[in-house]
């Protein structure tokens, strides 16, 4: 059995998070690391429940979030198909990842006219 360690930083005034650094020993990136947003989604399996902790910095920006999700759906989805085996479920995940983002796009196209 090996050990592989991931450090997270995060660095905040006030209520305002100003920055995320992370760093792990497997990547193949060995300093610290910005990060303007994370995820990091835990199974405690004896209580049947999810830990999470969602964090973004105060100049993430909306259009740069919407990408983040993206991303992280069509991970998921990814990530579901390798630990289940379920095609079917893999891809009714990767079509809501991708009617997300549509109404994200048009999402901010109104935004954007509205400024």
């Amino acid at each position: 059995m090996t050990e592989s360690k991931i450090t997270i930083a995060v660095f905040k005034e006030a209520e305002n998070i100003e920055k995320i650094e992370w760093q792990a020993d497997d990547s193949p990136e060995a300093k610290l690391q910005d990060a303007k947003a994370m995820i990091l989604a835990l199974w405690d399996s004896e209580s049947r429940t999810s830990m999470r902790v969602d964090l973004w910095t105060k100049d993430m920006t909306v259009d740069d979030m919407n990408d983040f999700f993206f991303q992280t759906f069509l991970s998921m989805a990814d990530s579901y198909q390798n630990a289940t085996g379920d095609q079917n479920l893999m891809a009714e995940i990767k079509i809501f990842a991708q009617q997300f983002a549509d109404k994200a796009y048009k999402a901010e196209m109104r935004r954007q006219a509205k400024a």
